[in-house]
């Protein structure tokens, strides 16, 4: 019976069942079923595939450790074969193959307690060499070589009387005893300083200077020494190892970890946004570099005031863009240079202040090639700032809406998303980016929830925007508000000129993405961008076919990788398709789609002619796969460019749902002023408009004959 090496507890054996985990086995033994599932094991990489990384336990067991069990990308591993890794076996098949999990514990001081397992149990490190020795020395017994004893040794004595004949004695230690009993005392005072000699060696070690102050962005040239750095906490999360502390100074970010037994958080009074000095050691930390903290003190007074004005310096001189120069000549975006230049400065804001940047983008082609575009710009500068590799997946990501509107639904999501990563990894709040929705007043509740906590919001969008948007968020980047014509633009050429200020060096990656985001009427300077970017008309309708049909699949989801390969994909990487490739066969099913509806849809319009205002109607519930694609909204669209011509006179698709209208014209109609008109005629019908003058009508399906005729009267009042 001994006692647990973690807690003390009497156990037989090494360790007690409850602190397995917290300790780290290296194994000794010869076969697979002598491992322990549960136990976290030290490993070295013997080699990739496709599914895993091999880790070999020891010197006669190979495990795989898949890449489901990862907790991040296998292709972000930074792991060389032979490289010393720290894995736990999760179980031993009866054919022998061993599953092994992820540790995030990838130093031996991060657990608790070090153990050998052999076939016959664990043993603390002295012991098994103990062992080992004791073993030696027997099998020496056995071979038949003697053991050496005091009066077995007569040669011994000789041996020492040869070496004063050749070599001078050493010289015994001070305070040591002489071979003849006595204290070697004189020694002793000759080597022991005096009073006044250790204070001032007390002294000398006090003064030694202090490290001389260092930045993120240079740290990578000196791993292996200690270095200082001030900066601001960014981010604060604990794991089952090391407390992880993100520090920012002017240059980047950089993580640290800190220390003081497993699970248990480090320098506890340190929160998210205090300035601090830190000092420890740059290391390489699965491929990553990392400070192995020594040091951490909060900075007060003028020592902080020093840090937060050299921070503070530095963002406002590298986050603005030096001047606005827009992709083409665009009267709609010129209107709005001022407000690109400021949105820019607030997306590379949150980028080096390590805030995450979500970017809310409405499930169209439109939005999600806007979307598209602001990540091409901020993945490389989070990348550049971050010193973890999988950094982009952590302070990015891109949320399609349902709608165009950021509404309490969706607002309420990010809240709870950005405080969960708040209280569990210690993130700061994110910069919420609206792009193609959110700039119409249904919009102003979902923003007060965010900024009741502090999060900033901007939006880029191509709507007839509300006045009162502009206090609801930090930057709106809509030409509506400064009065221009809103007709020829969408929100793909505002986000991209955004992105181009955000990032310069992909400018030459966005030129085409503006004339991809357009149906029709695609402006001239667009179209010769993308031709000069490599794209010709076909190739660019193809790409928005495509995006509009990707979009309608799994419309929550991002999606990062198809869009990346339908836009920006060039073909090098073998095993992924051509751009080109692609792009031209999901555009084929999706006019096969689209044209199949089209059809259906063609065969069911109820044409009226109202006070000389022909208006084709559609019951989009009775006459529309609700399930298939495509939405109501791009079949609509796609229907009202295919009839529209012919008529003379002005022209109209109303569709009609059980709860929602939807309108196009060939002439202005503003949707706000459409549903004050039904509402007033059917008071009764819960009528109202959702996404402002470029948005629909709801109603109560009951009032749903009346809200169709009170909409056809006010449309001819209208248009007529």
């Amino acid at each position: 019976m001994g006692n647990c090496i973690i807690c003390g507890t009497p156990v037989d054996g090494e360790i007690c069942e409850s602190h397995e985990e917290d300790a780290v086995f290296e194994f000794r033994g010869t076969s697979p079923s002598q491992l322990t599932p549960g136990r976290y094991y030290r490993g070295t990489v013997d080699g990739y595939a496709d599914f895993g990384v091999f880790i070999d336990i020891g010197d006669h067991v190979t495990g795989l450790l898949h890449r489901s069990e990862l907790d991040q990308r296998l292709e972000s591993l930074d792991w060389e074969p032979g490289d010393d890794v720290f894995v736990q076996v999760l179980d031993v098949r009866d054919n022998g193959n061993v599953d092994l999990g992820w540790s995030i514990r990838q130093r031996e001081r991060e657990f608790r307690g070090h153990l050998i397992e052999t076939a016959d149990g664990e043993y603390r490190p002295e012991e098994f060499e103990d062992e080992s020795e004791d073993d030696t020395a027997a099998e020496a017994t056995d071979e038949g070589e003697p053991e050496s004893t005091d009066d077995e040794s007569p040669a011994a004595g000789e041996l020492q009387a040869g070496a004063d004949e050749t070599e001078p004695a050493a010289a015994e230690p001070a305070g040591a005893v002489s071979s003849s009993g006595s204290v070697a005392t004189e020694a002793a005072a000759a080597s022991t300083p005096t009073t006044d000699d250790a204070a001032e060696t007390e002294a000398e070690e006090k003064e030694e200077p202090a490290l001389k102050r260092t930045t993120v962005d240079a740290i990578e040239n000196q791993v292996g020494s200690v270095v200082r750095l001030e900066g601001e906490i960014t981010g604060v999360r604990q794991t089952s190892g090391p407390t992880v502390f993100e520090l920012r100074d002017e240059t980047a970010t950089v993580e640290c970890a800190a220390f003081k037994e497993a699970g248990v958080r480090a320098y506890p009074a340190v929160e998210l946004e205090d300035i601090v000095a830190l000092e420890g050691e740059v290391e390489r930390h699965n491929g990553d570099l990392q400070i192995e903290t020594e040091s951490l003190d909060i900075l007060e007074g003028e020592a902080r005031e020093t840090v937060v004005d050299r921070l503070e310096s530095a963002l406002e001189r590298e986050a603005r863009p030096d001047d606005v120069a827009p992709l083409a000549d665009h009267d709609a975006v010129a209107a709005v240079e001022d407000g690109i230049a400021d949105a820019a400065t607030a997306i590379r804001r949150a980028v080096m202040e390590a805030r995450p940047v979500v970017v809310r983008h409405g499930a169209t082609a439109d939005g999600y090639v806007a979307g598209a575009a602001i990540e091409r710009a901020v993945l490389p500068l989070i990348r550049e700032k971050h010193t973890r590799e999988d950094a982009e997946y952590h302070y990015f990501e891109r949320r399609p809406l349902d709608g165009r509107v950021y509404d309490m639904d969706a607002a309420t999501n990010d809240v709870t998303s950005m405080l969960e990563a708040r209280d569990r990894h210690g993130e700061q709040l994110p910069l919420v980016v609206l792009v193609d929705a959110g700039s119409t007043v249904e919009s102003v509740d979902g923003y007060d929830l965010l900024s009741l906590y502090d999060a900033e919001a901007l939006v880029i969008d191509d709507s007839r925007a509300d006045d009162e948007i502009t206090d609801a968020v930090s930057v709106a980047v809509a030409p509506s508000l400064a009065g221009a014509d809103v007709s020829d633009v969408t929100s793909t050429a505002l986000a991209t000129n955004v992105a181009a200020h955000v990032n310069d060096d992909v400018r030459a990656d966005l030129e085409h993405l503006p004339a991809v985001s357009y149906w029709e009427d695609t402006p001239e300077e667009y179209l010769e961008l993308a031709s000069e970017a490599g794209y010709d008309e076909t190739g660019v309708s193809e790409r928005r076919e495509a995006v509009a049909l990707e979009a309608y699949y799994q419309s929550y989801k991002d999606k990062r990788e198809l869009i990346i390969d339908l836009l920006f994909g060039d073909g090098e990487d073998t095993d992924r398709p051509r751009n080109g490739d692609l792009a031209a066969h999901v555009s084929e099913q999706f006019r096969d789609k689209l044209e199949t509806e089209l059809e259906t849809a063609r065969e069911n319009l109820t044409v009226e002619d109202v006070d000389g205002v022909t208006v084709s109607v559609l019951d989009t519930d009775a006459f529309t796969h609700r399930y298939n694609f495509p939405t109501t909204i791009l079949l609509l669209d796609a229907l009202h460019r295919s009839e529209r011509d012919q008529s003379d006179a002005p022209y109209v698709t109303l569709g009609v749902g059980d709860d929602e209208l939807h309108v196009r014209a060939t002439e202005d109609v503003n949707v706000r002023d459409l549903g004050d008109a039904i509402a007033e005629a059917v008071p009764n019908g819960g009528v109202s408009v959702v996404g402002g003058a470029d948005g629909h009508v709801e109603f109560l399906p009951g009032e749903r004959d009346a809200v169709r005729d009170a909409a056809l009267e006010a449309l001819g009042e209208t248009l007529a």
